[in-house]
């Protein structure tokens, strides 16, 4: 979702400094990027760590759930295409599932503004035993879907969430957005999801 569907990255670095500037702590931009799409308590205990304040790793986690909830509902960031693409897999009744590390209490919002039905299933960070880039959410993901890891193809723009779809068995499509993703087996990158159909994913799945 963030990422891929939203921009939100900016939001969440956003939060960051001011929960740094809040605690009396030190935060950078390289900071930042180093926990994009991974689980959010392993990020917290990163946060905790570099940061050098005196919260929970959970106590972070919900203070920056509540900073990027607020961001969101006055403003969606949506990532050029992600939208039209979906719309074009909604059409064509192709069954998709939205996999984040974020809390479902975020994830809620973005999803409400979208049309009903566009993802047939989610799977969300604070449902998982395991966050990314370990293999659990998209292996959930796909058998909520009734599909074989292998049948599916991940749309990702972390190295951490490539490497949880890869493992999982998905092949991988990867639009990077604001950390570079090194090419791997199994993934095929794109600058962009504009233009992109569902014909393309087909072809880049077969």
């Amino acid at each position: 979702m963030d990422g891929t569907l939203v921009d939100t990255e900016p939001y969440w670095m956003e939060c960051e400094f001011a929960m740094a500037e809040k605690y009396g702590g030190t935060w950078s931009h390289e900071h930042g990027l180093a926990i994009v799409g991974g689980d959010l308590i392993d990020s917290a205990t990163y946060i905790r760590e570099h940061m050098g304040i005196d919260r929970t790793p959970r106590q972070i986690v919900e203070e920056l759930l509540d900073g990027v909830v607020e961001l969101v509902q006055q403003r969606m960031p949506w990532r050029p295409g992600a939208r039209e693409l979906l719309a074009a897999l909604r059409e064509l009744e192709v069954p998709c599932a939205l996999v984040t590390m974020s809390w479902r209490r975020f994830v809620e919002p973005v999803v409400r503004a979208l049309p009903d039905e566009s993802f047939a299933a989610l799977v969300c960070g604070d449902e998982v035993s395991h966050g990314k880039p370990h293999p659990e959410a998209y292996l959930r993901a796909a058998e909520l879907l009734g599909f074989s890891p292998g049948e599916t193809l991940a749309i990702e723009d972390s190295p951490a969430g490539a490497a949880s779809a890869g493992t999982a068995g998905c092949r991988v499509l990867v639009v990077p957005s604001h950390v570079a993703v090194p090419p791997g087996q199994g993934r095929v990158l794109r600058e962009s999801l504009v233009g992109l159909e569902p014909y393309d994913l087909n072809q880049l799945h077969g």
